[in-house]
Protein backbone atom coordinates (compact mmCIF):
# COMPACT_ATOMS: atom_id res chain seq x y z
CA UNK A 1 0.00 0.00 0.00
CA UNK A 2 1.64 3.51 -0.79
CA UNK A 3 1.35 6.57 1.80
CA UNK A 4 -1.42 8.28 -1.06
CA UNK A 5 -3.43 5.26 -0.95
CA UNK A 6 -2.72 4.92 3.30
CA UNK A 7 -4.54 8.58 3.37
CA UNK A 8 -7.18 8.30 1.37
CA UNK A 9 -10.06 9.23 3.16
CA UNK A 10 -14.01 8.77 3.03
CA UNK A 11 -16.37 10.75 0.77
CA UNK A 12 -17.20 14.12 2.67
CA UNK A 13 -20.91 12.47 2.55
CA UNK A 14 -19.44 9.73 4.60
CA UNK A 15 -17.87 11.59 7.18
CA UNK A 16 -20.39 14.10 7.68
CA UNK A 17 -23.49 11.93 8.11
CA UNK A 18 -24.67 12.16 11.81
CA UNK A 19 -24.83 8.86 13.31
CA UNK A 20 -27.48 7.36 15.38
CA UNK A 21 -28.93 8.36 18.62
CA UNK A 22 -30.58 5.12 18.65
CA UNK A 23 -26.98 2.90 18.15
CA UNK A 24 -24.65 5.41 19.66
CA UNK A 25 -24.47 4.03 23.18
CA UNK A 26 -24.59 0.57 22.50
CA UNK A 27 -20.97 0.23 22.87
CA UNK A 28 -21.34 1.41 26.73
CA UNK A 29 -24.26 -1.29 26.73
CA UNK A 30 -22.08 -3.58 25.57
CA UNK A 31 -19.43 -3.03 28.12
CA UNK A 32 -22.57 -3.08 31.00
CA UNK A 33 -23.60 -6.28 30.42
CA UNK A 34 -19.51 -7.84 30.27
CA UNK A 35 -19.91 -6.94 33.79
CA UNK A 36 -22.82 -8.65 34.16
CA UNK A 37 -25.34 -5.88 34.79
CA UNK A 38 -28.89 -6.46 32.81
CA UNK A 39 -29.32 -3.86 30.52
CA UNK A 40 -33.15 -2.53 29.66
CA UNK A 41 -33.35 -1.59 26.23
CA UNK A 42 -35.72 1.16 25.81
CA UNK A 43 -33.65 2.52 22.97
CA UNK A 44 -35.03 1.35 19.90
CA UNK A 45 -38.30 0.08 18.73
CA UNK A 46 -37.54 -3.46 18.42
CA UNK A 47 -41.25 -5.46 19.01
CA UNK A 48 -41.20 -8.36 21.74
CA UNK A 49 -44.76 -9.52 20.02
CA UNK A 50 -44.90 -12.75 18.06
CA UNK A 51 -46.15 -12.12 14.48
CA UNK A 52 -48.70 -13.57 13.03
CA UNK A 53 -49.40 -17.01 12.84
CA UNK A 54 -49.17 -16.79 9.04
CA UNK A 55 -45.71 -15.14 8.87
CA UNK A 56 -44.26 -17.84 10.51
CA UNK A 57 -46.27 -20.51 8.62
CA UNK A 58 -44.97 -18.86 5.45
CA UNK A 59 -41.49 -18.71 6.63
CA UNK A 60 -41.82 -22.20 7.65
CA UNK A 61 -42.29 -23.12 4.01
CA UNK A 62 -40.02 -20.75 2.53
CA UNK A 63 -37.27 -23.34 1.64
CA UNK A 64 -39.96 -24.79 -1.00
CA UNK A 65 -39.59 -21.30 -2.64
CA UNK A 66 -37.69 -20.94 -5.91
CA UNK A 67 -34.95 -18.10 -5.02
CA UNK A 68 -34.82 -16.24 -7.86
CA UNK A 69 -35.06 -12.65 -8.55
CA UNK A 70 -38.56 -11.29 -7.27
CA UNK A 71 -39.66 -8.26 -9.90
CA UNK A 72 -38.58 -4.78 -9.10
CA UNK A 73 -41.87 -3.70 -8.39
CA UNK A 74 -42.54 -6.49 -5.82
CA UNK A 75 -43.44 -10.15 -6.23
CA UNK A 76 -47.43 -9.58 -7.63
CA UNK A 77 -48.85 -11.54 -4.41
CA UNK A 78 -47.53 -8.89 -2.04
CA UNK A 79 -48.36 -5.62 -4.42
CA UNK A 80 -51.82 -7.12 -3.98
CA UNK A 81 -51.72 -7.67 -0.08
CA UNK A 82 -50.67 -4.28 0.21
CA UNK A 83 -53.97 -3.36 -2.29
CA UNK A 84 -55.97 -5.62 -0.29
CA UNK A 85 -54.53 -3.83 3.13
CA UNK A 86 -55.20 0.03 2.06
CA UNK A 87 -59.30 -1.57 0.90
CA UNK A 88 -59.78 -2.75 4.69
CA UNK A 89 -58.78 1.18 5.66
CA UNK A 90 -61.13 2.68 2.80
CA UNK A 91 -58.34 3.35 0.66
CA UNK A 92 -58.98 2.04 -2.84
CA UNK A 93 -54.99 1.92 -4.80
CA UNK A 94 -54.49 0.55 -8.46
CA UNK A 95 -51.61 -2.39 -7.99
CA UNK A 96 -49.23 -0.10 -10.44
CA UNK A 97 -49.71 2.46 -7.57
CA UNK A 98 -47.60 0.57 -5.09
CA UNK A 99 -44.14 -0.35 -4.53
CA UNK A 100 -42.94 -3.05 -2.47
CA UNK A 101 -39.67 -1.12 -0.96
CA UNK A 102 -37.07 -2.92 1.67
CA UNK A 103 -38.86 -1.34 4.50
CA UNK A 104 -39.98 1.85 5.67
CA UNK A 105 -36.31 3.61 4.98
CA UNK A 106 -36.08 2.48 1.53
CA UNK A 107 -39.85 4.01 0.68
CA UNK A 108 -38.32 7.30 2.18
CA UNK A 109 -35.35 7.20 0.49
CA UNK A 110 -37.10 6.26 -3.12
CA UNK A 111 -39.97 9.11 -1.43
CA UNK A 112 -37.42 11.58 -1.27
CA UNK A 113 -35.28 10.83 -4.40
CA UNK A 114 -38.43 10.90 -6.55
CA UNK A 115 -40.11 14.22 -5.64
CA UNK A 116 -36.88 16.13 -4.94
CA UNK A 117 -33.21 17.39 -6.11
CA UNK A 118 -30.09 18.35 -4.82
CA UNK A 119 -30.49 21.59 -2.67
CA UNK A 120 -34.53 21.34 -1.84
CA UNK A 121 -36.20 21.78 0.91
CA UNK A 122 -38.38 19.68 2.94
CA UNK A 123 -40.58 20.66 5.86
CA UNK A 124 -40.84 18.21 8.91
CA UNK A 125 -42.16 18.71 11.77
CA UNK A 126 -39.67 18.74 15.07
CA UNK A 127 -39.24 16.37 16.84
CA UNK A 128 -39.09 14.11 14.16
CA UNK A 129 -37.44 10.29 13.76
CA UNK A 130 -33.81 10.82 13.75
CA UNK A 131 -33.04 8.75 10.89
CA UNK A 132 -34.80 11.22 8.53
CA UNK A 133 -31.62 13.33 8.86
CA UNK A 134 -29.33 11.08 7.41
CA UNK A 135 -31.75 9.90 4.73
CA UNK A 136 -32.37 13.50 3.34
CA UNK A 137 -28.30 14.14 3.42
CA UNK A 138 -27.62 11.53 1.24
CA UNK A 139 -30.43 12.50 -1.25
CA UNK A 140 -28.64 16.27 -1.12
CA UNK A 141 -31.30 17.89 0.73
CA UNK A 142 -31.50 20.39 3.75
CA UNK A 143 -34.57 19.50 6.57
CA UNK A 144 -36.27 22.80 7.91
CA UNK A 145 -38.10 22.14 11.23
CA UNK A 146 -41.58 23.43 11.58
CA UNK A 147 -42.50 23.47 15.44
CA UNK A 148 -45.12 21.54 16.51
CA UNK A 149 -47.86 23.11 18.38
CA UNK A 150 -48.52 22.68 22.51
CA UNK A 151 -48.00 19.01 23.79
CA UNK A 152 -46.73 18.04 20.76
CA UNK A 153 -49.79 18.38 18.71
CA UNK A 154 -49.80 19.48 14.75
CA UNK A 155 -48.50 22.19 13.27
CA UNK A 156 -51.19 24.97 12.10
CA UNK A 157 -51.12 25.49 8.49
CA UNK A 158 -50.16 29.19 9.26
CA UNK A 159 -46.99 27.69 10.55
CA UNK A 160 -46.28 25.19 7.87
CA UNK A 161 -47.14 28.01 5.41
CA UNK A 162 -44.78 30.21 7.29
CA UNK A 163 -41.73 28.09 6.66
CA UNK A 164 -42.67 27.99 2.70
CA UNK A 165 -39.42 29.31 0.69
CA UNK A 166 -38.61 29.31 -3.03
CA UNK A 167 -36.42 26.12 -2.20
CA UNK A 168 -39.08 24.19 -0.64
CA UNK A 169 -40.05 20.65 -2.24
CA UNK A 170 -41.81 18.92 -0.07
CA UNK A 171 -43.21 18.67 3.49
CA UNK A 172 -42.73 15.20 5.59
CA UNK A 173 -44.75 14.20 8.27
CA UNK A 174 -45.13 11.06 10.46
CA UNK A 175 -48.90 10.09 12.28
CA UNK A 176 -48.82 8.28 14.45
CA UNK A 177 -45.02 10.28 14.76
CA UNK A 178 -41.82 8.73 16.31
CA UNK A 179 -41.03 9.86 18.89
CA UNK A 180 -44.00 11.91 20.22
CA UNK A 181 -46.96 9.87 19.08
CA UNK A 182 -48.74 12.93 17.63
CA UNK A 183 -51.85 11.69 15.95
CA UNK A 184 -53.17 13.84 12.78
CA UNK A 185 -56.22 14.18 12.42
CA UNK A 186 -57.95 14.34 9.02
CA UNK A 187 -58.51 17.99 9.74
CA UNK A 188 -54.71 18.40 10.50
CA UNK A 189 -54.15 16.68 6.99
CA UNK A 190 -56.50 18.88 5.21
CA UNK A 191 -54.91 21.94 6.47
CA UNK A 192 -51.17 20.71 5.52
CA UNK A 193 -52.04 19.32 2.24
CA UNK A 194 -53.72 22.33 1.49
CA UNK A 195 -50.95 24.43 1.72
CA UNK A 196 -48.90 21.74 0.03
CA UNK A 197 -51.73 22.17 -2.72
CA UNK A 198 -51.34 25.67 -2.54
CA UNK A 199 -47.23 26.07 -3.21
CA UNK A 200 -47.28 23.09 -5.08
CA UNK A 201 -45.19 20.58 -3.09
CA UNK A 202 -45.38 16.90 -2.17
CA UNK A 203 -46.75 15.88 0.96
CA UNK A 204 -44.70 12.84 2.10
CA UNK A 205 -46.10 11.00 4.57
CA UNK A 206 -44.90 8.19 7.05
CA UNK A 207 -47.61 6.03 8.05
CA UNK A 208 -45.64 3.27 9.50
CA UNK A 209 -47.45 3.04 12.55
CA UNK A 210 -51.15 3.59 11.44
CA UNK A 211 -53.37 1.41 13.52
CA UNK A 212 -51.07 1.94 16.47
CA UNK A 213 -53.53 4.96 17.93
CA UNK A 214 -55.32 4.63 21.58
CA UNK A 215 -58.04 6.52 21.35
CA UNK A 216 -60.14 6.04 18.64
CA UNK A 217 -59.88 4.40 15.31
CA UNK A 218 -56.49 3.85 13.09
CA UNK A 219 -55.02 7.08 11.80
CA UNK A 220 -56.28 8.89 8.66
CA UNK A 221 -54.22 8.47 5.64
CA UNK A 222 -52.99 11.11 3.83
CA UNK A 223 -54.19 9.05 1.25
CA UNK A 224 -57.98 9.76 2.01
CA UNK A 225 -57.85 13.26 2.06
CA UNK A 226 -59.30 14.79 -1.60
CA UNK A 227 -57.76 17.16 -3.72
CA UNK A 228 -53.84 15.69 -2.75
CA UNK A 229 -54.12 13.02 -5.94
CA UNK A 230 -51.17 14.21 -7.36
CA UNK A 231 -49.02 15.37 -4.26
CA UNK A 232 -49.44 12.85 -1.59
CA UNK A 233 -46.70 9.71 -1.24
CA UNK A 234 -47.09 6.99 1.54
CA UNK A 235 -44.42 5.36 3.18
CA UNK A 236 -45.29 2.52 4.91
CA UNK A 237 -44.08 -0.68 6.87
CA UNK A 238 -45.14 -4.08 8.32
CA UNK A 239 -42.04 -4.14 11.03
CA UNK A 240 -44.29 -2.37 13.83
CA UNK A 241 -47.62 -3.54 13.32
CA UNK A 242 -47.13 -7.28 12.44
CA UNK A 243 -43.94 -7.42 14.86
CA UNK A 244 -41.42 -8.28 11.90
CA UNK A 245 -38.93 -5.74 11.78
CA UNK A 246 -36.30 -8.02 10.59
CA UNK A 247 -38.25 -8.78 7.45
CA UNK A 248 -37.75 -5.25 6.13
CA UNK A 249 -40.47 -4.93 3.93
CA UNK A 250 -42.56 -1.93 3.26
CA UNK A 251 -43.75 0.13 0.63
CA UNK A 252 -44.22 3.56 -1.28
CA UNK A 253 -47.92 4.24 -2.71
CA UNK A 254 -48.75 7.27 -4.61
CA UNK A 255 -51.97 7.92 -7.10
CA UNK A 256 -49.12 10.25 -8.72
CA UNK A 257 -47.71 8.76 -12.35
CA UNK A 258 -44.68 10.54 -12.44
CA UNK A 259 -43.52 10.17 -9.03
CA UNK A 260 -44.29 6.02 -9.29
CA UNK A 261 -42.53 5.83 -12.32
CA UNK A 262 -39.51 7.81 -10.89
CA UNK A 263 -39.38 5.34 -7.95
CA UNK A 264 -39.54 2.11 -9.90
CA UNK A 265 -36.75 3.26 -11.91
CA UNK A 266 -35.09 4.00 -8.90
CA UNK A 267 -35.82 0.63 -7.60
CA UNK A 268 -34.87 -1.46 -10.85
CA UNK A 269 -31.34 -0.36 -9.59
CA UNK A 270 -31.06 -2.55 -6.83
CA UNK A 271 -32.99 -5.35 -8.46
CA UNK A 272 -35.71 -6.39 -5.65
CA UNK A 273 -36.50 -7.10 -2.37
CA UNK A 274 -35.38 -10.51 -0.92
CA UNK A 275 -38.19 -12.99 -1.81
CA UNK A 276 -38.13 -15.38 1.40
CA UNK A 277 -39.22 -11.61 3.11
CA UNK A 278 -41.73 -10.95 0.62
CA UNK A 279 -43.55 -14.12 1.18
CA UNK A 280 -43.59 -14.18 4.48
CA UNK A 281 -45.90 -11.26 4.86
CA UNK A 282 -49.33 -11.56 2.09
CA UNK A 283 -51.21 -13.34 4.59
CA UNK A 284 -50.88 -10.94 6.99
CA UNK A 285 -51.76 -7.73 4.83
CA UNK A 286 -54.87 -9.76 3.70
CA UNK A 287 -56.08 -10.26 7.50
CA UNK A 288 -54.74 -7.93 9.25
CA UNK A 289 -57.01 -7.85 12.19
CA UNK A 290 -57.66 -9.32 14.76
CA UNK A 291 -54.21 -9.69 15.24
CA UNK A 292 -53.14 -5.95 15.00
CA UNK A 293 -56.10 -4.85 17.64
CA UNK A 294 -54.37 -7.17 20.19
CA UNK A 295 -50.94 -5.39 19.35
CA UNK A 296 -52.38 -1.99 19.96
CA UNK A 297 -54.02 -3.15 23.43
CA UNK A 298 -51.02 -4.06 24.45
CA UNK A 299 -48.97 -0.87 23.86
CA UNK A 300 -51.97 1.06 25.25
CA UNK A 301 -51.05 -1.10 28.09
CA UNK A 302 -47.28 -0.27 28.34
CA UNK A 303 -47.99 3.36 27.53
CA UNK A 304 -50.25 4.00 30.29
CA UNK A 305 -47.73 2.29 32.55
CA UNK A 306 -44.34 4.38 31.37
CA UNK A 307 -46.31 7.69 31.78
CA UNK A 308 -47.77 6.61 35.28
CA UNK A 309 -44.59 5.59 36.39
CA UNK A 310 -42.48 8.80 34.66
CA UNK A 311 -45.21 11.65 36.44
CA UNK A 312 -44.24 9.97 39.52
CA UNK A 313 -40.54 10.96 39.50
CA UNK A 314 -39.98 14.82 40.53
CA UNK A 315 -38.76 16.74 37.36
CA UNK A 316 -39.91 15.04 34.98
CA UNK A 317 -42.23 16.12 32.17
CA UNK A 318 -44.05 14.44 30.36
CA UNK A 319 -47.36 13.63 28.40
CA UNK A 320 -49.25 11.07 27.17
CA UNK A 321 -48.69 10.16 23.32
CA UNK A 322 -51.94 9.85 21.12
CA UNK A 323 -50.49 6.40 19.11
CA UNK A 324 -46.63 4.59 18.55
CA UNK A 325 -45.13 2.89 21.23
CA UNK A 326 -42.89 5.88 22.09
CA UNK A 327 -42.93 8.15 25.10
CA UNK A 328 -41.09 11.47 25.08
CA UNK A 329 -39.70 12.96 28.14
CA UNK A 330 -38.15 15.75 29.87
CA UNK A 331 -35.84 15.28 32.37
CA UNK A 332 -33.94 17.67 35.00
CA UNK A 333 -30.22 17.10 33.52
CA UNK A 334 -27.44 19.27 32.38
CA UNK A 335 -27.31 16.62 29.13
CA UNK A 336 -29.81 13.58 28.14
CA UNK A 337 -27.17 12.03 26.21
CA UNK A 338 -24.61 12.76 28.75
CA UNK A 339 -26.41 11.09 31.66
CA UNK A 340 -27.74 7.98 29.49
CA UNK A 341 -23.95 7.41 29.08
CA UNK A 342 -23.36 7.83 32.70
CA UNK A 343 -26.31 5.35 33.69
CA UNK A 344 -24.67 2.60 31.75
CA UNK A 345 -21.34 3.45 32.89
CA UNK A 346 -21.56 4.22 36.71
CA UNK A 347 -25.25 3.46 37.41
CA UNK A 348 -27.00 -0.10 38.72
CA UNK A 349 -29.67 -1.07 41.41
CA UNK A 350 -30.18 -4.70 42.21
CA UNK A 351 -27.74 -5.71 38.89
CA UNK A 352 -29.58 -3.50 36.13
CA UNK A 353 -29.77 -0.30 34.57
CA UNK A 354 -31.73 1.36 31.89
CA UNK A 355 -30.98 2.12 28.11
CA UNK A 356 -33.01 5.02 26.15
CA UNK A 357 -32.47 7.34 23.64
CA UNK A 358 -31.37 10.85 24.22
CA UNK A 359 -33.41 13.21 21.68
CA UNK A 360 -31.44 16.23 20.79
CA UNK A 361 -30.57 14.75 16.87
CA UNK A 362 -34.45 14.70 16.76
CA UNK A 363 -34.62 17.92 16.55
CA UNK A 364 -33.29 20.10 13.47
CA UNK A 365 -32.83 22.96 15.46
CA UNK A 366 -29.54 23.52 17.39
CA UNK A 367 -29.90 22.86 21.15
CA UNK A 368 -33.30 21.69 21.11
CA UNK A 369 -34.21 18.01 22.93
CA UNK A 370 -30.59 18.40 24.92
CA UNK A 371 -32.99 17.38 28.14
CA UNK A 372 -35.34 14.95 26.52
CA UNK A 373 -35.45 11.27 25.95
CA UNK A 374 -37.36 8.63 24.15
CA UNK A 375 -38.58 5.71 25.33
CA UNK A 376 -39.88 2.76 23.52
CA UNK A 377 -42.46 0.68 25.32
CA UNK A 378 -41.24 -2.91 24.37
CA UNK A 379 -41.07 -4.61 27.20
CA UNK A 380 -44.09 -6.86 29.18
CA UNK A 381 -45.61 -4.19 31.79
CA UNK A 382 -43.31 -5.56 34.77
CA UNK A 383 -40.40 -4.57 32.97
CA UNK A 384 -41.57 -1.18 32.02
CA UNK A 385 -42.26 -0.46 35.57
CA UNK A 386 -38.70 -1.70 36.90
CA UNK A 387 -37.25 0.51 33.90
CA UNK A 388 -38.84 3.52 35.49
CA UNK A 389 -38.21 2.90 38.74
CA UNK A 390 -34.34 2.97 37.65
CA UNK A 391 -34.80 6.05 35.76
CA UNK A 392 -35.86 7.63 38.59
CA UNK A 393 -33.11 5.88 40.87
CA UNK A 394 -30.49 6.93 37.95
CA UNK A 395 -32.19 10.83 38.50
CA UNK A 396 -31.74 10.94 42.10
CA UNK A 397 -27.57 10.57 41.98
CA UNK A 398 -26.84 11.57 38.92
CA UNK A 399 -24.13 14.26 39.69
CA UNK A 400 -25.45 16.74 36.46
CA UNK A 401 -29.14 16.88 37.48
CA UNK A 402 -30.59 20.41 37.07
Amino acid sequence: MTTRQAGLNASRRGRTLPSSPIRRLAALAADARGRGVQVIHLNIGQPDLAPPASVIQALAEAPAARLVYAPSRGLPEVVDGWVAYYRHHGLELEPDEVLVTAGASEALSLALLSTCDVGDEVLVPEPFYAPYQGVAAIAGLRLVPVSFGLGFSPPSAEAVRARVTSATRAILICSPNNPTGTVYGRGDLAAIGGVAREAGLYLIADETYREIVFDGPSATSALAIPGLEEHVVVVDSVSKRFNVCGLRIGSLATRNPHVMAAAVELAELRLAVPVVDQLAIPGALNAPRPYVDGVVATYRERVDAVVAGLVDIPGVECHRPGGAFYVAAKLPVDDAERFAAWLLREFTLDGETVMFTPMSDFYATPGRGRDEIRIACVHDVPTLRRATRLLGGGLATYPGRD
